[in-house]
């Protein structure tokens, strides 16, 4: 996994995952689009994360914006009390591929990743 040289950012991304999704930008319509990263109740451990593209006329006062190479990754204040310091990776593995969330707040994860308590 390689990060991102500035570690300064709530959010982190790695290289591999800025450019999956940069790809995915430009199959959903391009430029106008930033990833909002969240979380929301429920999955196996308690919590699950949200990911999911929106126009960035969407962003308003309750989010924190972080650039990346002029791409946004967005998350809101709430969020970002269960997020702080997460690294968002992303593996073409066969078994186990994907993005890969790494969030120093959790508890406890789930087997697939994808939930965790804090």
């Amino acid at each position: 996994m390689t990060q991102v040289a500035e570690q300064a950012r709530g959010i982190l991304m790695s290289d591999t995952a800025l450019k999956h999704v940069k790809a995915l930008q430009q199959q959903q319509g391009g430029q106008a689009l930033c990833l909002r990263v969240g979380v929301r109740q429920g999955g196996c451990s308690g919590m699950s994360y949200t990911m999911d593209f929106e126009d960035a006329s969407n962003i308003n006062d309750q989010d924190e914006v972080y650039d990346y190479d002029g791409f946004q990754v967005v998350c809101d204040k709430k969020s970002l009390l269960y997020l702080y310091g997460l690294m968002l990776d992303y593996s073409d593995a066969l078994i186990g591929g994907g993005f890969q969330f790494t969030n120093p707040n959790a508890a406890q994860t789930c087997g697939c990743g994808k939930s965790f308590g804090a």
